[in-house]
């Protein structure tokens, strides 16, 4: 009698235990990602790490310097950056810079709060309620087609060239891109949830503000991040308006007197107000979302 033959033991994909020796592409693996981890080689890393984002724009201001110096660009095309800096430092010691500044700052803030305002509140109405979104949303999406610049005759017609005027550019501007993230958000929280949490009785507002809220805040928080850096796109027209203050108005009077290192102030002032803005989005993100792990 035969006695059956065993079978071959199947091969096993992670060979490696308690001490045998794993494999060389295996440490070379694990060696590549310890290296890359930055928690390996102590903090200087995570301070170095916010002055990496500005070598970029120094090595643009250099190579600006260096062919304004060797006669490549006109200083009536594009000024030297240290004629930009004494401009600068003119309108700072005059105090005009401040004026202006004070000026666009409550335009872009008043703009921001009436449309972002009016922009979350409707999208969470609209993406809470499937009856307020049938008798609303059409009208929006048809809206929201239209160019915000494309308005500045009916606007002037409407309120002049007061504050009015530039007021209400920004905050349509600001309202759809803050409405369809707060719509998005909404309908994009996990119905899981939300009938895990009505099981356990929650309901009406403590529903909306445990579950629902917490669930859609990523992608409000998006929005108020692209209705922050929209803004000053937007100031910048609403300020070309028949306006008396302002650093677009700043800006183009300068462009009538051939100021170009007054411009550039202009133009710089608003790349520096819109960094600003996006810094405080994502101070508000990762305080806001201080719980989801994306977010830390």
């Amino acid at each position: 009698m035969t006695r059956p033959s065993t079978p071959a033991p199947a091969p096993r994909l992670f060979s490696w235990g308690r001490g045998r020796a794993r494999p060389p592409a295996a440490r070379r693996a694990s060696t590549r990602i310890d290296a890359a981890d930055p928690r390996q080689h102590g903090r200087p890393a995570a301070w170095l790490a916010p002055l990496a984002a500005w070598v970029l724009p120094l090595l643009l201001v250099v190579a600006w310097e260096a062919a304004a110096r060797s006669s490549l660009l006109s200083s009536r095309i594009l000024p030297e950056p240290w004629a930009v800096a004494t401009a600068f430092y003119e309108l700072a010691r005059s105090g005009e810079l401040w004026t202006h500044l004070r000026v666009s700052l409550w335009r872009a803030t008043a703009g921001f709060g009436l449309g972002a305002g009016l922009g979350l509140a409707l999208g969470l109405l609209n993406g809470g309620s499937r009856r307020a979104e049938v008798l609303l949303d059409t009208t929006l999406q048809m809206v929201r087609n239209i160019p915000a610049l494309a308005l500045i005759p009916l606007v002037i017609l409407w309120f002049g060239i007061d504050e009015a005027a530039k007021l209400f550019l920004l905050s349509v501007g600001v309202f759809f891109p803050m409405y369809l993230n707060t719509f998005h958000g909404i309908r994009s929280v996990d119905a899981g949830l939300v009938e895990m949490a009505r099981s356990y009785g929650l309901s009406g507002w403590a529903l909306y503000r445990e579950v629902i809220l917490p669930g859609a805040l990523p992608s409000i928080l998006v929005g108020v991040r692209f209705s922050l850096g929209l803004v000053w796109v937007l100031l910048i027209v609403a300020e070309t308006i028949s306006a008396q203050a302002g650093i677009g108005y700043m800006t183009m009077n300068a462009r009538e007197f051939l100021q170009t290192d007054v411009v550039l102030v202009g133009i710089l002032l608003y790349a520096l107000l819109g960094k600003a803005a996006d810094l405080l989005a994502r101070a508000l993100e990762r305080r806001l979302l201080r719980w989801n792990p994306a977010y830390r």
